[in-house]
């Protein structure tokens, strides 16, 4: 009984260690990408992954670009469709989440999720889509560590480079060039909503992009102007 007791704290102690260790991993990451652009993610690993499945020699459709040469209009549009306080709070909006929490609770089920620009961001780097309680607590810890590491500027910049907006299609110049041959740069104000309302399901809306998604469009178009950037 001892020996078995025994095995089971160092079994445990081991396990406590690991974790410890995958979240210095996560902060280290972090840390480097303050100052450096992230060469891939978790998300754009999974979506290649299934496209090779049908055409093994699938590329990703991505270019870097930095902040300056991202139209500010699709900025002002991604926060008034995806995160309205995102320069005010901490990585958590704490109304938005107990809201989502109401309306999955009056659904039955999930429909609404209430995450933030930096809780997408920390999911789309280092996790996969699937929803359970622990991705999303881990979710919410790389949230606080990416944001007691980073200033918003860099979590925008990060996120509209990384973001999926289409099958296999990631970040807001391949957006742009995909969607209205354009650059990130030249994108209008009509362009930058359209393509703000996408992100919550990319590769749905680009097949249907229906009259309720333009009317969606249509809204963030009209207060985006009020949205803050940083």
């Amino acid at each position: 009984m001892r020996r078995l007791l025994r095995l089971l704290k160092w079994l445990l102690a081991a396990a406590v260690l690991l974790a410890l260790a995958y979240q210095l991993w996560i902060f280290g990451h972090l840390l480097w990408w303050t100052k450096f652009n992230p060469d891939e993610t978790r998300f754009m690993s999974l979506r290649l992954s299934e496209l090779r499945e049908r055409q093994p020699d699938a590329q990703l459709r991505r270019q870097w670009v930095p902040y300056e040469r991202i139209s500010v209009h699709l900025k002002r549009a991604v926060i008034a469709a995806e995160d309205d306080g995102f320069v005010d709070h901490e990585g958590f909006d704490w109304e938005g989440i107990q809201k989502a929490m109401e309306k999955n609770r009056k659904k039955g089920r999930a429909v609404a999720g209430g995450s933030t620009i930096s809780q997408q961001l920390a999911k789309n780097l280092f996790l996969s889509p699937s929803r359970s309680y622990v991705r999303k607590g881990q979710e919410a810890a790389i949230t606080f560590m990416m944001e007691a590491v980073m200033d918003k500027r860099r979590i925008l910049e990060i996120y509209l480079n990384v973001v999926e907006w289409g099958d296999g299609v990631f970040g807001a110049e391949a957006a742009a060039q995909r969607y209205y041959r354009v650059s990130a740069a030249k994108l209008g104000p009509d362009q930058a909503a359209r393509l703000a309302v996408m992100l919550p399901n990319p590769r749905k809306y680009e097949k249907t992009f229906g009259p309720r998604l333009a009317a969606h469009a249509s809204r963030v178009a009209a207060r985006m102007h009020y949205s803050q950037v940083p």
